[in-house]
């Protein structure tokens, strides 16, 4: 089997924040790397992510690996084929070995958005100059503050 679908987020068009956030979902970005782990073939089961052909499955320009899981599913972060700049983010949620990757990233991605979406404002802001502090309150918000 293979379900192999794109995250439902906006492009990623910061690999530096990706960097940063990928341990706090227990994940690590290795870049040029040009294959992701997946089932392996496609068989038809499931619909293709939008813009994706079938010979495109399992290749990308870098990859998000479950950090200590060597048998889990990784993630493709591949050029975008929306129209839009960046990076999309496809992978296989099938069995165990892709439901390794969801436990990381969140069933509906959120965790990965969440750290990933802080990283990004951090960079966006400290770039013009800010220092950006954040803290986390008990229900897992997120609050950043930018001081010039």
């Amino acid at each position: 089997m293979s379900h192999v679908v794109a995250m439902e987020m906006e492009n990623v068009t910061d690999l530096a924040a990706l960097v940063k956030a990928a341990p706090e979902f227990g994940m690590e970005l290795v870049r040029d790397v040009h294959t992701y782990k997946w089932w392996g073939r496609s068989v038809g089961d499931y619909p293709l992510p939008a813009g994706f052909k079938e010979s495109e499955l399992g290749k990308c320009d870098h990859v998000l690996r479950v950090k200590d899981n060597a048998c889990a599913y990784e993630i493709g972060v591949v050029k975008a084929k929306n129209g839009k700049p960046g990076y999309q983010l496809i992978y296989d949620f099938y069995g165990n070995q892709g439901r390794a990757v969801q436990n990381c990233v969140g069933e509906k991605s959120e965790r990965l958005k969440q750290f990933y979406s802080k990283h990004y404002t951090i960079r966006h802001w400290q770039k013009k100059g800010y220092k950006v502090n954040y803290t986390v309150k008990e229900n897992g918000e997120i609050v950043l503050k930018a001081i010039r």
